[in-house]
């Protein structure tokens, strides 16, 4: 049985000495007179200013530009449609609450509980199949989408427009109007 030869490194080299609060100070100043900042902590040989950004700049939801995001037309025909079939009672709200910003799932939540409400009253009409007809989608800056979307419901054609912003990765729908 042949054993690979010890390798033996070097020692690792210390940090530097942490420096006293006073001197860190005296240093700044007397490298920018003009400074009248004061660090408020520094730590061993690196100074670390964590009140530059709060906490939602740095862990909140991240735009993303539209290089990064998949096709807006299919996307948004996709959206309208799940969005609708929440509406109507056909599907559950939480499935779609990943893909809309809190105040549009409230809105769509909102109604299809309120269809739920008046099939269990057995008030509510007869389900209809929706088909997405066409989609027309234009966007004015990068990151955001604008999309005009027909479905057809049953006998009867509505418009859908949407609102679609790029974050952390994928589209999600920031405002919607149903006629």
């Amino acid at each position: 049985m042949s054993r690979a030869p010890l390798h033996v490194a070097p020692p690792v080299r210390p940090l530097p000495p942490a420096l006293p609060l006073h001197e860190a100070v005296r240093r700044a100043r007397a490298a920018d007179p003009a400074a009248r900042r004061v660090p408020g902590y520094v730590q061993d040989a690196l100074a670390v200013d964590f009140s530059c950004a709060s906490d939602d700049q740095v862990f909140g939801p991240q735009r993303t530009t539209r290089s990064d995001l998949p096709d807006p037309v299919e996307w948004a025909a996709r959206m309208a449609h799940a969005l609708l079939e929440v509406m109507t009672g056909a599907r559950p709200a939480p499935q779609v609450v990943r893909w809309t910003t809190p105040e549009v799932y409230a809105v769509v939540a909102r109604r299809g509980a309120l269809v739920a409400r008046r099939a269990a009253d057995g008030r509510s009409g007869r389900r209809h199949r929706l088909t997405v007809r066409r989609v027309r989608v234009c966007e004015p800056v990068d990151g955001v989408a604008e999309a005009a979307v027909v479905v057809q419901d049953g006998p009867r054609v509505r418009a859908v427009a949407l609102r679609l912003v790029g974050q952390d990765g994928k589209w999600r729908v920031s405002a919607l109007q149903v006629g």
